[in-house]
């Protein structure tokens, strides 16, 4: 289970002000006082999809594994800045813009390095 500290979110909230879809999401996971997984699932609901797995969260983070871990933005994300990789995705709808920013921030805690290596090997 990740937790987001309240002192985190008000962080994310201020680097993703221009992001509605972002600002709801944070809202969500402070309801769920911190459980990022719990959060995204009740945002998925609500955009209609069907979460069916305790590691549902990142599957659809892999999903989104190429979007997320091009080059433009792998440092910004290993230094937490979200902002440009939350815009990237919502702009090109990669996934519903309300689990953009949970799904960037999973990638964050679980490791931007160890995330993005798969992409890493060639055949």
């Amino acid at each position: 289970m990740i937790v987001i500290t309240t002192q985190e979110i008000a962080q994310y909230r201020s680097e993703l002000a221009n992001y509605e879809e972002a600002l709801v999401a944070l809202d969500a996971i402070e309801d769920c006082e911190g459980d990022l997984e719990d959060a995204a699932v009740s945002l998925a609901i609500k955009v209609g999809q069907q979460p069916d797995r305790s590691n549902w969260l990142d599957g659809v983070a892999k999903r989104c594994r190429v979007a997320i871990c091009q080059e433009d933005f792998r440092e910004d994300l290993l230094q937490k800045k979200l902002a440009a990789t939350v815009g990237y995705l919502i702009e090109k709808k990669i996934c519903p813009g309300i689990l953009v920013a949970p799904v960037v921030i999973y990638v964050v805690k679980q490791g931007v390095s160890e995330f993005c290596e798969p992409l890493n090997f060639k055949l």
